[in-house]
């Protein structure tokens, strides 16, 4: 244990933050990318410190950056990914089913991005309302016919849908929990708007998954919070809204599904959630033993990452990187690697297109510049869609390339193909 600075506190209850899960030292926002100008501009680092509070067990990060200078201008597009718009397609083809939705139910998606998911919704012609701070990709949104308002759910904002007769049947939170640093407020929103006898879904990865991973890339800014079953399930509890059913998925590298009612009328909880909670008590996620471990897995998976990329570039080998998301950012900045391990990136998204990696200034390219240059070797940086992204890297087997992903550990296996282990 390690005591920390007076005034830090668990956001969720209040408790003194005194356990350190794993410190990453310095990191720029890692959802942002630089012009060729900024790159000689001076650029602001935060810390990356970890720590869990020992009553609630809540993982988190101080709220060292207002959201408004993460969430206003937004580098990420969800529809960029096709497996993440399949998971979409997926659910919404569920969910509609199972809750009888139709043309006179209302559903609201938090955090609603560029209009990924509710674009399934309006294509069965039921009504939609998106949530989004991002001006850039809710106009993404409203070009797909996507109903988007651009603001910060909040439970002021609650307050005003709700008396201009907003009544939410659905709400819908995908990976957007983390990133809330008022956790109460926005509980209490979600609260406030959803109708009677509706139900809400929130995904989010799994704190269990994280740790035995070794998923510390996961971990940046605008993530404050990390959630176990347990604790989500109590700051849910608290607000008066009851988690009836749990789904265990494999995106993000893992994540939890839970829907949620008013706890007043909420249905009897399924067998999944007393299962889970169960587990999590075997896993040790409620004792500091489990951080420990991952603490030191960390480093290690930081030593493992480090001595294959300094072989290879010993070998002479031609090394590049896949794609330049947010969790890439924090493990090239926390692993310290620049141009002399990876000569580019290359990435789906033209928003990142002509831009530069934040702290390490690696230069981002369309992925046509892998067929231009046949790398020997490409780092996958987004190693959660590693079977989307090896499908699409088949080709480099022409010439002999070999794919690595670096978390947990570091594996190299051939291209079209998916590492063992």
């Amino acid at each position: 244990m390690n005591d920390v600075p007076g005034g830090t506190t668990c956001r969720f209850c209040g408790e003194p933050l005194r356990l350190t899960v794993v410190d990453l030292g310095k990191s720029p926002l890692c959802e942002t990318v630089l012009s060729d100008e900024q790159r000689e501009q001076v650029e602001l680092f935060y810390p990356l410190h970890v720590r869990a509070c020992e009553r609630c067990w809540l993982v988190q990060i101080p709220e060292v950056v207002p959201p408004e200078s993460i969430f206003q201008e937004y580098a990420y597009f969800s529809a960029i990914s096709d497996s993440w718009v399949r998971h979409a397609r997926e659910y919404v083809d569920m969910i509609i089913e199972r809750l009888r939705l139709g043309g006179d139910s209302l559903v609201v998606e938090l955090a609603s991005n560029d209009g990924y998911l509710l674009q399934h919704f309006v294509a069965r012609a039921i009504p939609v309302l998106g949530i989004d701070p991002a001006r850039n990709v809710a106009e993404a949104a409203i070009e797909r016919g996507v109903p988007t308002l651009v603001d910060f759910f909040t439970h002021a904002l609650a307050e005003r849908l709700w008396a201009d007769g907003t009544r939410a049947d659905l709400i819908v939170g995908n990976n957007v929990l983390a990133q809330v640093p008022d956790i109460n407020d926005f509980v209490a929103g979600v609260k406030r708007m959803l109708a009677p006898g509706g139900v809400g879904t929130f995904e989010f990865p799994h704190l269990a998954r994280l740790l035995d991973q070794l998923q510390y890339d996961t971990i940046y800014h605008e993530h404050f919070s990390y959630f176990s079953f347990s604790t989500i399930r109590e700051i849910f509890r608290s607000h008066g809204l009851s988690v009836v059913d749990v789904e265990e998925l494999s995106s993000h590298g893992g994540s939890l599904r839970v829907y949620i009612e008013h706890s007043a009328s909420a249905s009897v909880a399924t067998a999944a959630v007393a299962e889970l909670l169960a587990r999590e008590d075997q896993e040790g996620l409620r004792s500091s033993d489990a951080y420990a471990r991952f603490k030191e897995g960390v480093t290690e998976s930081k030593q493992e990452l480090l001595s294959l990329l300094i072989a290879l570039r010993r070998d002479g080998k031609h090394v590049v990187g896949y794609g330049a998301p947010g969790k890439g950012n924090t493990l090239l900045n926390y692993c310290g690697i620049r141009n002399d391990f990876l000569d580019y990136t290359v990435d789906r998204n033209p928003y990142k297109q002509g831009r530069f990696t934040p702290g390490t200034h690696i230069p981002i390219y369309a992925p046509e510049k892998i067929a231009e240059t046949r790398p020997d070797v490409v780092l996958i940086l987004p190693w959660n869609l590693t079977r989307e992204i090896s499908e699409q890297l088949a080709y480099t087997a022409e010439w002999g390339a070999k794919l690595v992903i670096p978390i947990p550990r570091a594996v190299s296996f051939d291209p079209g193909s998916i590492p063992k282990g």
